[in-house]
């Protein structure tokens, strides 16, 4: 960082001492190729947003960040008791009136609370100003901090900042938005969890093994003329084998947390009239799609998220699968072929009132690929089909009876849901599940940590293996942003709101 910079930035060197003997050279090659390309920070900004929900509320805040925001505010507030030599006092909240800078009317009433650095969200000094929530008076307040020298925020930037400032790892900053997107409550526990740093910190000791590894392995490289006794090319493997398992184990978390965060994405189909409609409204429990005793009444899909017992469900209701030579309808019926491609899990919807139809069969022959549980509609009335036929039918899959008009079997159906989607273990929040960038990151680190292996298998030199271990190293620190590009950081911070 050059003398006079404006920029800061925060991250993370593992640099990994073999001994007091290794090479300062080394070490500063490392220092230098981790910060390239790394993401800055301009300190000298003062940034404003809104952070509460635009519309009619009781209040709206209007938050600042940066080394200004004192300046900004004394323009536009007025305190109603000021005490001479005081000045705003840190983590204080004083009452007062917004001011038009220009014309000094009085804006709107409101409680003003100063919190200095580094003891605050982004570590940097903030100002929130807590005015009536109208959207005409949170709106002037924002103007007026604009007018006074701050900037508006960017999505996420106060998060952004909260991350480079080195306040929480990128894993935290993600839970943030998890924390605000939750649906269910399961959902808010698992963002609560990792925002902890529960994830970073088992990431964290992921990269300390891989950094002793990486040490140990380029101690053969640093001092091969040396009389020194290297670590067993046997030793270096287990280790290497033991980081793979950690990995492994953290992977095995994804499916977890893609259905906490995204909800698991059920989609009803089955032939015209069966009930698929009014299989969910029921577990909706609200009238969401259209009833009709005509065939062929849902043309288009229908999706609604729902919370069953914690587990947020994306339910799809889709168009009759029959042949059909309607324009509108085909085009349904090709949309329902596309939802039910893209769920996790199906419910194949049958009418137990009447016998098994060719169209039935012909849409049970489809699931080979697709995790389905068969269910049986109308049970209120006199049944058609022997429960050994159908069997047979679903390859020993055991249906369930239900009566979407009634509501009975619904609570087995619910359980048999759950059960699918996590085997049944979502009645408490897991301690920790890793998301899709995540994902693709520790993928990266096995692959790497995979060529280690086999590289120890084939003696390869310690150059060759060190390399594949600084690949594993770098992935995994992706996971909580030390080693993150700042482009991949923009796409995370974009889908925040704006005041977060």
């Amino acid at each position: 960082m050059h003398a006079g910079s404006r920029y800061v930035c925060h991250c993370e060197v593992p640099l990994y001492f073999a001994g007091p003997w290794q090479s300062l050279a080394t070490v500063l090659s490392r220092v230098s190729t981790a910060l390239k390309g790394f993401p800055v920070l301009n300190s000298s900004d003062t940034i404003c947003a809104v952070s509460t929900p635009l519309g009619m509320g009781g209040i709206g805040i209007v938050r600042m960040s940066g080394p200004g925001v004192v300046g900004v505010a004394s323009k536009i507030f007025q305190p109603e008791n000021t005490i001479v030599g005081i000045g705003y006092q840190s983590h204080h909240i004083m009452y007062g009136r917004v001011v038009n800078t220009d014309s000094k009317e009085v804006v709107d009433e409101a409680l003003l609370s100063f919190m200095r650095a580094p003891k605050t969200y982004t570590r940097e000094d903030v100002v929130e100003i807590n005015c009536h929530g109208g959207p005409a008076a949170v709106r002037k307040v924002l103007e007026l901090c604009v007018k006074a020298g701050a900037r508006l925020a960017e999505p996420g930037e106060f998060t952004k900042r909260a991350f480079l400032n080195g306040r929480i790892d990128l894993t935290q900053a993600e839970a943030v938005m998890d924390l605000i997107a939750a649906r269910t409550e399961l959902s808010l526990a698992a963002a609560v969890n990792q925002l902890g740093g529960g994830l970073g910190g088992k990431v964290g000791l992921v990269r300390e093994a891989l950094a002793e590894l990486l040490a140990l392995t380029e101690l053969s490289i640093d001092f091969s003329d040396e009389d020194i006794d290297m670590v067993p090319a046997a030793t270096l493997k287990a280790k290497g084998e033991a980081a793979l398992a950690d990995i492994k184990a953290l992977l095995a978390t994804y499916d977890e947390g893609r259905v906490l965060r995204d909800g698991l994405r059920v989609a009803i189909v089955g032939r015209p009239n069966v009930g698929k409609s009014s299989l969910l409204n029921a577990l909706a429990r609200t009238e969401r799609a259209i009833v009709t005793d005509i065939p062929g009444t849902t043309r288009d899909t229908v999706e609604e998220l729902i919370n069953l017992s914690g587990l947020p469900v994306r339910v799809i209701d889709t168009a009759g699968l029959r042949h059909s030579v309607d324009v509108v309808e085909k085009e349904g019926i090709k949309r329902s072929e596309a939802a039910l491609r893209e769920a996790d899990l199906a419910l194949v919807v049958l009418d137990g009132s009447v016998s098994l139809t060719l169209e039935d069969t012909a849409l049970i022959e489809k699931m080979n690929d697709t995790a389905y549980i068969p269910v049986i509609n109308k049970s209120d009335l006199a049944r058609a089909t022997r429960e050994e036929g159908l069997k047979a039918v679903f390859n020993g899959k055991e249906a369930v009876y239900i009566s979407a008009k009634t509501g009975a079997g619904l609570d087995e159906l619910i359980a048999r849901i759950k059960d699918s989607a996590l085997g049944g273990g979502v009645e408490r929040a897991p301690e920790f599940a890793i998301n899709l960038r995540h994902k693709g990151a520790l993928e990266r680190a096995g692959d790497a940590l995979l060529r280690f292996d086999a590289g120890c298998d084939a003696a390869l030199s310690p150059e060759l293996l060190a390399l594949e271990l600084r690949d594993a190293l770098d992935a995994v620190g992706e996971v909580v942003g030390a080693t993150t590009p700042e482009d991949v950081l923009d796409r995370i911070f974009r889908d925040f709101c704006i005041g977060k």
